[in-house]
């Protein structure tokens, strides 16, 4: 269904990887669209991710064998994941909602509400890879999960558990042919798992800036602005601009990552979503090549030939949207992704900080507003904005179109806390 040509227009606001797919979808579906975004297409979290279309990752990060862990995270310096102390009041919400969401029953839906979307990632992204011309950005090998003992994987299991049920590939190898497929790792690792779904792409952020191109090549609009308010008459009518421009709207789709939750609460639909800050290091010289991104679970760190090089990163760091970053994160991914690849050499390197949305429990809001009209969501993707972004981009185009979405959103609806 196409809007009247003298109609207000679609406005999608926030230009990552996922919001450019939107517009590309809904302009595609006869939408006059206006894509916006105070910073340029594609240099938020979707610029610094590590590159991984991670079907296998859906787990809700609140079942135990986490959760359990996090204490212990916690004191540990170097642990995973790191909540600066001036913060850790404003978490206390958030982490409620998160162990609430560790019940047994609770993190069964959850898996298989990951799952759902999980299931249709690849496909849906090597499709839209395909109809922008970029079918050659993205990798034919999978991901290896390295475990250096039988404990570290018996530690691991749950999650191979998960993927089992909901059949997802892999491959348990051993020491030997795992040395055949990457000779840089260290012996030291006894086996792996190999993730032969779980691709890479060359570059996300020529992804993003791909599906720019294709989306202003075909008449669509791109707007480097700060969104500050709305205006409402029944339902949406339009979107008010730092500096007090107002732009006409019959619908505005807020998909602004970690910086939704402002947008949200202004329209009076406040949703629990957090930062959990990212860190990677870019490594163009790194003296190794590599065919596979590798995860190491124990050490919790993940690398990626991405970008002309290898990518690390792998930590998570809760202190807001404001706080200046702190770069021994990545120091420290780096330290441990050493250790699996000895011969990693860090020359030409370059340190990155982003904000990757997080909802407590793990699965993504993809959601027309409860309140208000013509406002729809598709944020809270966590670590997996790349992986889904496709996904969520024809499921949105769906649901804005009026269609019924191929996939149940009830699950991941903005009132559901």
């Amino acid at each position: 269904m196409s809007l009247p040509s003298n109609s207000p227009g679609t406005l999608v606001i926030g230009a990552g990887v996922i919001g450019t797919a939107i517009a590309l979808e809904l302009q595609k579906r006869g939408r006059s669209v206006t894509l916006i975004d105070k910073d340029e297409p594609g240099r938020g979290a979707s610029f610094g991710n590590m590159a991984s279309i991670a079907v296998t990752e859906f787990m809700p990060s609140s079942r135990p064998s986490v959760w359990r862990q996090i204490p212990g995270w916690l004191m540990d310096p170097e642990g995973p994941i790191c909540v600066r102390p001036s913060y850790m009041p404003k978490l206390v919400p958030w982490f409620l909602r998160f162990l609430a969401a560790s019940r047994p029953a609770r993190t069964r839906e959850l898996e298989a509400q990951g799952a759902a979307l999980c299931k249709r990632a690849l496909g849906d992204t090597q499709a839209l890879l395909d109809e922008i011309g970029a079918s050659d950005q993205i990798t034919e090998t999978g991901c290896l999960s390295l475990y250096a003992s039988e404990a570290e994987f018996r530690a691991d299991r749950d999650h191979i558990e998960i993927l089992e049920r909901f059949g997802f590939d892999h491959e348990v190898i051993g020491r030997n042919k795992l040395r055949d497929l990457e000779p840089e790792l260290t012996p030291g690792i006894e086996k792996a798992v190999l993730f032969p779904d779980n691709r890479s792409l060359r570059d996300p952020y020529a992804f993003v800036m791909k599906l720019a191109e294709r989306f202003e090549a075909s008449g669509g609009t791109i707007r480097r602005a700060e969104v500050t308010g709305f205006q409402r008459s029944g339902g949406i009518t339009g979107v008010r601009l730092h500096g007090g421009e107002v732009l006409e709207a019959q619908e505005v789709v807020l998909c602004a990552g970690a910086f939704t939750a402002k947008l949200a609460k202004i329209l009076g639909e406040p949703i629990p979503l957090e930062t959990e800050r990212g860190y990677h290091t870019q490594i163009n010289a790194p003296g190794i090549s590599m065919r596979h991104s590798v995860i190491w679970p124990a050490r919790a760190f993940m690398v990626t030939p991405t970008a002309g090089g290898i990518r690390v990163g792998g930590t998570v760091e809760m202190a807001g949207l404001d706080a200046a970053p702190n770069y021994n994160r990545s120091k420290i991914t780096v330290k441990r992704a050493k250790e699996a690849l000895p011969n990693l050499r860090v020359e030409q390197a370059t340190e990155w900080m982003g904000h990757r949305p997080a909802l407590p429990d793990t699965v993504p809001i993809i959601s027309a507003s409860a309140k208000t009209k013509g406002v729809y969501y598709a944020t809270g993707h966590g670590h997996l904005g790349l992986t889904y972004a496709a996904t969520t981009a024809r499921l949105m185009g769906q649901l804005v179109a009026g269609e019924r979405p191929e996939l149940d959103l009830f699950p991941y609806r903005i009132n559901r806390f």
